[in-house]
């Protein structure tokens, strides 16, 4: 990497961290469509699963009597059976319309969501290995499996802790399988490993000061600014998904 190229990754890096640290998820999302301007995917991605599992176990300690496992461990297993469907889905079926059908689909929930749509409690283990399915699918098939997970959180009763701490260890089971996948095809290499090392500091830096936010979050104002996020990264792959059709 070049020296401005290293500066304006690290930025990004640091940026999408103090969003992963006060809201549980969207680093990915964020570094990687930042990052693409200036670098290849494959550059790109294999670091950012090795960040995100850093990020994780960095929170973990301070999350962990908050996880709600009942509706989480159903979620992972929901996520292992689908995840190989959504990636016969990427070899077979073109993924930008996908894209753009799952960002209206956020969005459009999120609009509900924001106009105080609930659900009375958290599902149990059939509806939440059916939400975890749901992400498998779309995760193997766009790389995208966070927002069905993060709008049941959202529209349960459970608290804004629980829920974040939830997500927390929910992205980094995923992320963990994730990059066993990667080795798998060689995508993780000793290069991915040191542009790692170099976003590393960045990153705990980010996280940390996100996570001191979250500690003095109002309920409300989490929940308002975690849609507003999800609306932005919907967004996003959905510009992603037009342009690519569009190119």
């Amino acid at each position: 990497m070049s020296f401005a190229v290293l500066v304006y990754s690290l930025v990004c890096v640091f940026l999408a961290a103090i969003v992963r640290g006060y809201s549980g998820f969207g680093f990915s999302l964020l570094v990687i469509t930042a990052l693409s301007l200036a670098l290849t995917p494959a550059q790109i991605v294999p670091s950012i699963f090795l960040l995100e599992i850093a990020a994780s176990l960095h929170l973990l300690p301070t999350i962990w009597r908050d996880i709600h496992w009942r509706s989480l461990l159903p979620l992972i297993v929901g996520c292992l059976i689908a995840t190989p469907f959504g990636v016969r889905l990427l070899a077979t079926v073109p993924a930008p319309p996908m894209q753009v059908a799952l960002a209206v689909f956020v969005i459009g929930t999120t609009f509900l969501l924001w106009h105080g749509f609930a659900l009375k409690r958290i599902p149990g283990a059939a509806g939440s290995i059916g939400v975890g399915a749901l992400s498998g699918l779309c995760n193997g098939a766009f790389g995208i499996g966070g927002p069905p997970v993060i709008l049941l959180y959202l529209s349960t009763p459970a608290g804004h802790a629980v829920g974040r701490a939830s997500l927390i260890t929910f992205f980094l089971a995923t992320d963990m399988i994730g990059l066993v996948l990667l080795a798998r095809e060689g995508l993780v290499t000793w290069d991915a490993f040191a542009r790692a090392a170099i976003f590393i500091i960045p990153l705990i830096l980010g996280v940390w000061l996100g996570a001191r936010s979250f500690k003095t979050a109002d309920p409300m104002m989490f929940r308002k600014l975690v849609l507003i996020l999800l609306t932005l990264l919907a967004v996003l792959t959905a510009a992603k998904g037009a342009y690519t059709l569009l190119s």
